[in-house]
């Protein structure tokens, strides 16, 4: 579906090295922005052109010293998009120096001016290319919103980020995942779970051929009075520190319940677990030994 340019959206994200536009973008990104990092000025029309082809209605586009050559053709390229009714903002980063030479020592990673030719140098020193890199985003600083980031952990960062820009935060999408332990535990599992204790239905003949998901084994472990209590204890659990998970920007958060074979009891918790939370959170189902090929 193609989405006219008047109800199109565009979040420039510009600012110093160093001063959290990585961040900034990561958390456009989880509110559902396409995003582009380093695009040329001149490519930003045919950029919307293209998105609104393919249904992209919100885009933020990252621009720094970097594309220093181009820069003077960006403040056109907003004008010609907003008269086309494109709405857009403009979010200018920055720091302390004494801040940005804490990061960049603690990150080592090089100044995009370092090896800039300038005065008849061949290597700025860090001092010097902050300089001329606040020189060169001058013009981009004027009439953009500035932040800041000095004090700012990048939690705190991502949510002046959506605060400022109007974005509400996604729910976190909970993942509940059931595994067998003699296969491993999964290395994207966030909580792990071990249901290994409960009565185990592959002792019950009847019971052996069937999963977690079949009405005979959910019946026979629902009246087993200790999946009850483990059910409760990883649901308190859950409700407790999700708010906090949440707070701290996760996208994702992948609980995973492991038993011996990875077919009955964790199966059923995994099915369980997901009931209970599906009214509040975003869910996901995944079970690792019934979905492997047979």
């Amino acid at each position: 579906m193609t989405i006219p340019l008047q109800h199109a959206e565009l979040v420039l994200i510009t600012g110093i090295s160093g001063s959290g536009k990585s961040v900034a973008v990561a958390a456009l990104e989880d509110a559902g922005y396409y995003c582009v990092d380093n695009l040329p000025p001149e490519l930003l029309h045919p950029l919307f052109e293209l998105q609104s082809i393919n249904g992209v209605s919100k885009i933020a586009v990252a621009v720094d010293v970097r594309s220093a050559l181009s820069l003077p053709a960006l403040p056109a390229q907003i004008i010609k998009l907003k008269a086309m009714g494109v709405r857009c903002q403009s979010v200018f980063l920055e720091a302390t120096e004494e801040a940005l030479l804490r990061r960049f020592s603690e990150t080592r990673r090089q100044h995009p001016l370092s090896r800039a030719v300038r005065d008849g140098h061949e290597r700025q020193a860090l001092l010097e290319a902050l300089e001329h890199e606040r020189e060169l985003l001058a013009g981009l600083r004027e009439g953009a919103l500035v932040l800041d980031t000095s004090h700012l952990k990048a939690a705190e960062l991502r949510s002046q980020i959506q605060q400022v820009l109007g974005i509400q935060s996604d729910q976190i999408t909970l993942v509940f995942e059931s595994f067998a332990f003699k296969r491993g535990v999964p290395m994207d599992a966030d909580y792990v779970f071990d249901v290994r204790m409960l009565p185990n239905p592959h002792y019950e003949n009847a019971l052996r051929p069937l999963t977690g998901r079949d009405a005979p084994v959910a019946a026979y472990l629902a009246g087993q009075e200790s999946v009850g209590v483990m059910l409760a204890h990883i649901e308190a659990f859950l409700v407790h520190w999700l708010p906090a998970m949440q707070d701290n920007h996760r996208s994702y958060v992948t609980v995973a319940i492991g038993c011996t074979g990875g077919q009955h009891r964790s199966v059923y918790v995994v099915e369980q677990l997901a009931q209970r939370f599906k009214a509040s959170y975003p869910t996901q189902i995944r079970h690792r030994m019934l979905d492997l090929p047979r």
